[in-house]
């Protein structure tokens, strides 16, 4: 398990489906699965995209890059899609993180602690 939560880690932005992770684990797609969700309280699927949105998070706080741009590049195929999950995961919309997170100006690591998802 620990080596398909690390390859979800290194290739996030990469298109994953659950047999290709399961491979990396040696056990089946159905075992995996439901493995993976009572090792680490999420199926692989949510935590995939926790991580993208995470990573998302601190592009929107670091780069100039558009809401659009970064969606493609932390592995969503589809805008309304990235949108809808950052909302669901950090409470509020990709322009409006980015708009209070350059509001708070203060050192990266305190804006971590504090915006982390909690999903």
């Amino acid at each position: 398990m620990l080596r398909a939560r690390d390859a979800m880690d290194r290739a996030y932005a990469e298109p994953l489906d659950v047999p290709a992770l399961a491979r990396i684990a040696h056990v089946s797609p159905a075992h995996f699965t439901r493995t993976f969700r009572a090792t680490f309280g999420e199926t692989p699927h949510r935590y995939l995209q926790r991580r993208r949105v995470e990573r998302a998070m601190f592009l929107l706080r670091e780069s100039g890059l558009s809401a659009t741009d970064i969606c493609f590049r932390v592995g969503f195929s589809s805008p309304t899609t990235f949108s809808r999950t950052f909302r669901e995961i950090v409470g509020r919309s990709p322009r409006e993180y980015r708009k209070r997170a350059a509001a708070l100006d203060v050192p990266t690591c305190f804006t971590k602690a504090w915006t982390r998802p909690n999903h």
